[in-house]
């Protein structure tokens, strides 16, 4: 890919909806309808270039006009990006995406498909969200610094987070936080949007929302405790080789194993009326590019290391939402721990109540766009304490999820979880 002229060979042959045959089966190159109208705004400069940040896919850039990522790992189905991004760019016309422009697809001598790589619309960004989180902070945190003495801690802000979207945000929020408030708002609109588009195909059997069932409600049981114990185990084994500054937290965590079984068997044994619908699958703030003005949702891949059926199955958008709030978490945590200039070790016990001030009130905005952004679809929970139920399942999973990662990891990154599984358990029921 780092040769220029089989870049540019492989957009030709998007261009002109080429198809050959090999040894493996026939490569289909086919342009989506917004091909041409994105190729004639690009001029003259499409040189390519390989993207070099860390990616799980090999990606180039032509010009400032397209993108064309091209899938390392390869199984037989449609990946999830082409499908849903053929979806919401043919049959929805969904502006907060990068549109898709192309794909090249495989077609084996049994007729099976192989999604090769797809080809999207290179949008005008300021980076992404992660990074410009990041960024904001850093500024946070040095409010919080200038006014420590007339602000040593946070106002309370506690209490489980759907009830938080009816509360007007407490004294500082608004202040220190700012901007951000109102973009994490934003988000969580685009977000909703995002999710009201995937659901609206009731005639599609890939697409359709699925009502919640029992067997349905019992399999998510069955794969969260799964994880659970799994990562439980991970953490007994491995404690003592973690930072010692992390032991309390890791002992803290593993006296909470029989609540996590708890919290999970509330989702088995409570009906809740609610429905599965396609979604993002892999939704964290380096999923989405800030323009400036707005949002843009990107890789609908889900997470590559699992396998497409299970990528391509259908659950709950919370899902999706409980990625983000862990992400929002995370980029709290990872500014205190060195990610932005200027972060020091001694300031840390000062700004962890505002990190997590920070945390709960983003989140808290977050979910003020998300929720009336869906209320006119019927595929949440529409009683809260379903609702409450369903989000804290999804957050807690990911919070596990999240440990068993750092552990094989990154060591030292496992307080972060570990963090966010000990506030699932602050407020109790």
């Amino acid at each position: 890919m780092v040769d220029p002229r089989f870049s540019l060979a492989l957009l030709d042959l998007i261009a002109r909806g080429r198809r050959f045959s090999g040894r493996f089966g026939e490569v289909i190159a086919s342009p989506t309808r917004d091909f041409r109208s994105l190729l004639r705004t690009a001029g003259d400069f499409l040189e390519p270039a390989v993207v070099k940040t860390e990616q799980t896919n090999t990606s180039v850039v032509y010009g400032d006009r397209f993108i064309l990522k091209l899938f390392r790992r390869l199984e037989s189905g449609t990946n999830p990006d082409l499908e849903l991004g053929r979806f919401l760019t043919e049959e929805r016309d969904f502006r907060n995406i990068a549109p898709l422009a192309g794909a090249l697809e495989l077609r084996r001598p049994n007729g099976e498909l192989t999604t090769l790589g797809v080809l999207h619309g290179f949008l005008p960004n300021q980076g992404d969200a992660w990074t410009y989180t990041l960024d904001t902070l850093g500024r946070y945190y040095e409010e919080v610094l200038t006014h420590r003495a007339e602000a040593p801690t946070p106002p309370v802000f506690e209490g489980p987070l759907p009830a938080a979207v009816e509360d007007e945000f407490p004294p500082h929020a608004l202040e220190w936080i700012g901007l951000y408030l109102e973009e994490a708002r934003l988000l969580g609109q685009r977000t909703g949007e995002l999710h009201v588009a995937l659901a609206s195909d009731p005639v599609k059997p890939e697409l359709a929302p699925e009502p919640v069932s029992d067997f349905s409600r019992q399999a998510l049981y069955q794969a969260m405790l799964s994880l659970a114990n799994d990562t439980f185990s991970a953490l007994r084994q491995r404690v003592a080789g973690l930072p010692t500054a992390i032991h309390e937290e890791a002992r803290k965590v593993l006296e909470l194993e029989g609540k996590v079984r708890n919290r999970f068997r509330l989702l088995r044994d409570r009906k809740i009326a609610a429905s599965h619908i396609r979604c993002h699958g892999d939704y964290h703030l380096g999923q989405v590019l800030c323009t400036g003005k707005d949002f843009i949702i990107i890789d609908f891949e889900g997470e590559p290391a699992r396998p497409l059926g299970v990528r391509r199955l259908k659950c709950s958008p919370l899902r999706d939402v409980a990625g983000m709030l862990r992400s929002f978490h995370y980029a709290a945590y990872a500014a205190l721990l060195g990610q932005v200039p200027g972060a020091r070790p001694e300031d840390f016990p000062t700004l962890e109540p505002w990190a997590r001030f920070w945390y709960r009130a983003v989140s808290a905005a977050f979910l003020k766009g998300y929720l009336p952004a869906v209320a006119s679809a019927s595929f949440l929970p529409q009683a809260p304490a379903e609702l409450g139920i369903l989000l804290d399942a999804y957050l807690l999973d990911k919070a596990i999820y999240e440990i068993g990662y750092e552990l094989n990891n990154r060591p030292e990154w496992t307080q972060i979880p570990l963090k966010g599984l000990l506030e699932l358990f602050e407020t109790e029921r």
